[in-house]
């Protein structure tokens, strides 16, 4: 590797930075916090948002689009809501600039301050609520089923690239429900959708659980959550969805007329992921050369680069890569053929490689002449010639199939080996501290404060209570007061 891109055991932050930059996935922006999401990066996202739409629309839902400005009011109106956001919100004041009157360059207009701050969303909750007490009236009008793609604005103090930034790209649904069975199998069924997306998409084994009261999100009943594992033993949480009960329902007054003629609160769900997938797709799967993309996500399966040293050699070996290039296509598999003649097929292999494409064809004149093309697989590093002949396409497909799983079955490998149960602190500790850390199944006594408590001596946080826990008693690791299950910890991006 090139001095400046470290592999992960030497400087593993440093590398998922490097990697980020070199495989033109994003960049920093001028603006402190933010950054610009490159071509290439953009169109992994791209292909997250058409999995994940078909998903939401195969359960119900359509998509809709709700005002980027909130009304600080609305913020103030669920108490918890207002509590957990206050610090991350970014507030306009003033709707007009003006020329600065002592030199150059403008100014905010003082006489152009706004009656009512307006909050940059940092989450729709309270403006989708606002709007759905004019759509409800009656069981009628029950349930809704609402998604929108949008950006969001939370104020971070440290960023990274995709994992943590200033300004993000997401989706969150937002739903009304008339019972609390009907918005608890809402809320439980759209973190199964996240959790086929990561594994059947993205490639990565994920655990589903319920969080803390310490960890829920702000002005909900109950948050259900998917960790995953990524290669340094941290955990990092993949999706959420909520359970809102009848809090927005209750704090913009949204009732509506059941069967029996009796008006009641609204039941509610919201349920999200964003950009941050991206820096889970990264750090679950990439090597030290660079990314390694999941073949069903990946915006390129298959790459095709044309080798030849003469030019009488380019025409036959070109023509013949785009007829290649067309079959894979009509089979429906995404593929480029890599023509750009500034660049030596040494260097395209390189940088193929770094940006993760699951399979590369190479085929110069000596594979003309014998019908064949150069398979190099990413996952695995290895290649084989192959014959166009018989069932190409097929062995194609099966090849992309298999570093589907592959790439699955390497990150569970891993997560599996790095998983732990600690009986007390000291050993909790120990397994935490020690190479790469890890997830750790321990026993809690069920308190925030120990919660806390274990955090501020460990920096470990209770990552989830696993959905499919076993009932076991124990004691807490920390208090020693009995304990009926272990929960999942683990430190955390």
């Amino acid at each position: 590797m090139a001095k400046d891109f470290p592999t992960r055991q030497e400087n593993y932050s440093e590398w998922y930075n490097v990697l980020v930059k070199k495989a033109e996935l994003a960049e920093n922006s001028e603006v402190r916090g933010c950054m610009v999401i490159r071509p290439y990066g953009y169109s992994i996202w791209e292909r997250m948002q058409r999995v994940l739409d078909d998903m939401f629309k195969e359960t119900g839902h359509v998509n809709a689009y709700f005002p980027l400005f909130i009304p600080k009011s609305y913020l103030s109106k669920e108490a918890d809501h207002v509590e957990g956001f206050a610090k991350e919100c970014a507030v306009v004041t003033h709707h007009r600039l003006m020329a600065n009157p002592n030199g150059k360059g403008l100014v905010v207009d003082p006489e152009a301050k706004l009656e009512e701050e307006l909050i940059i969303r940092p989450t729709s909750e309270t403006i989708i609520w606002s709007t759905y007490k004019n759509w409800i009236q009656s069981y009628r009008d029950l349930p809704i089923l609402v998604n929108q793609w949008a950006n969001v604005v939370r104020w971070e103090l440290r960023t990274r690239m995709f994992l943590r930034t200033t300004e993000f790209l997401w989706q969150e649904g937002h739903t009304a429900h008339a019972s609390k069975e009907e918005a608890v199998f809402e809320t439980r069924q759209m973190l199964d959708v996240y959790a086929e997306f990561a594994e059947k998409t993205l490639g990565i084994p994920v655990i589903k659980g319920v969080k803390t009261p310490n960890e829920r999100f702000a002005g909900a009943e109950d948050t259900y959550c998917i960790e995953a594992f990524m290669q340094d033993g941290k955990a990092l949480q993949a999706g959420t969805s909520h359970f809102l009960g009848q809090n927005f329902a209750k704090a913009f007054d949204v009732k509506f007329a059941n069967k029996e003629n009796q008006l009641e609160y609204v039941w509610a769900t919201s349920w999200g992921v964003s950009t941050r997938l991206i820096g889970a797709l990264i750090m679950s799967h990439s090597d030290d050369d660079g990314l390694r993309l999941p073949p069903v996500l990946a915006p390129i399966q298959v790459v095709i680069v044309p080798i030849y040293r003469k030019e009488a050699e380019k025409e036959a070996v070109t023509e013949k890569c785009r007829e290649v290039g067309k079959m894979l296509k009509a089979a429906g598999i995404r593929v480029k053929i890599d023509e750009d003649d500034k660049k030596q097929p040494g260097w395209k292999f390189a940088e193929w490689e770094m940006k993760g494409v699951p399979v590369r064809l190479g085929m110069g004149p000596r594979d003309l002449a014998a019908n064949q093309v150069e398979v190099a697989r990413r996952d695995l590093k290895t290649k084989e010639n192959m014959s166009l002949d018989g069932d190409f396409i097929g062995k194609i497909n099966d090849l992309l199939d298999n570093i589907q799983a592959t790439l699955y079955q390497q990150i569970k490998d891993l997560r599996d080996a790095r998983t732990y149960k600690a009986d007390t602190l000291a050993d909790f500790k120990a397994l935490l501290e020690g190479e790469n850390g890890g997830f750790i199944y321990a026993h809690w006594d069920g308190t925030t404060e120990t919660e806390l408590k274990i955090k501020e001596l460990t920096g470990a946080t209770i990552r989830c209570i696993p959905l499919d826990n076993p009932l076991e008693e124990g004691v807490c690791i920390y208090s020693g007061k009995p304990s009926t299950q272990r929960v999942l910890f683990a430190k955390a991006y």
